[in-house]
């Protein structure tokens, strides 16, 4: 039998034990959910990060391409294209009528980590 991570790219491998790890959940009050959350926030860091920090975990270095993700399916994309007045196909221009609402909420000088006014549905 042979191992598999030297059948991998050496740039993958050091990936190997990442993709190896497991998601935990845990079940916490909201208040501490909320706490923990918000403290991440205000440290420019993940919550899962913060969750490390707060057990004495090592915690990555920041990514070299930070991002915010959503999973979005088909029926996100019909609405969203609804929405804008586009083809629910036309995922790029979707993605980046999203992006320029993100850079809007973002730079609104009364957002901060602690409003939750973006958490209400506006319809």
């Amino acid at each position: 039998m042979t191992d598999k991570r030297k059948e991998l790219p050496e740039k993958w491998q050091a990936s190997s034990k990442a993709m190896r790890a497991v998601q935990v959940a845990f079940y916490v009050d909201e208040k501490v959910q909320n706490k923990i959350r918000q403290d991440a926030c205000l440290q420019g860091m993940s919550p899962s990060d913060m969750i490390r920090q707060i057990a004495n975990l090592p915690v990555s270095s920041p990514p070299k391409r930070p991002r915010l993700t959503a999973s979005l399916n088909p029926e996100d994309y019909r609405l969203l294209a609804e929405r804008y007045e586009l083809n629910s196909e036309d995922t790029l221009e979707i993605k980046r009528r999203v992006m320029e609402e993100l850079i809007d909420y973002a730079t609104a000088e009364d957002n901060n980590c602690t409003d939750k006014k973006h958490l209400t549905n506006p319809d």
